[in-house]
């Protein structure tokens, strides 16, 4: 079994069995850097990708009202994450884009809601 590589986050390295991808910031040669974002996991289906959704609330100074807002990200799931399901909390990083919609990479899986 391969040793992870220290990414420079404060995460827990997964202590998964790695396929052998170069797409893993773990085990892999990916690099990761830039923001960190945490959001819900929404779709799954997609070969080794899901998308994660984000909400803020955002004020309407003319209506004295707040709205809510909703952002999906596509991103990269490595095999050594493990399993994730529609309503995990996930951490993504940015990494190079690895397609046209592509550019985040999950870095831990916290499960359900909290």
């Amino acid at each position: 079994m391969a040793t992870p590589r220290d990414i420079g986050v404060d995460v827990i390295a997964p202590e998964s069995d790695w396929d052998g991808s170069e797409n893993c910031p773990f085990y892999g040669s990916l690099r990761v850097r830039g923001q960190i974002i945490e959001g819900t996991v929404s779709r799954l289906g997609m070969n080794d990708s899901i998308v994660v959704e984000r909400q803020r609330i955002r004020s309407m100074k003319k209506y004295e009202r707040y709205e809510k807002r909703t952002s999906a990200l596509s991103a990269h799931l490595p095999n050594c994450i493990g399993n994730v399901e529609v309503g995990d909390r996930v951490k993504l990083m940015e990494c190079r884009p690895l397609s046209k919609t592509v550019s985040f990479c999950v870095i831990e899986n916290n499960g359900g809601d909290v």
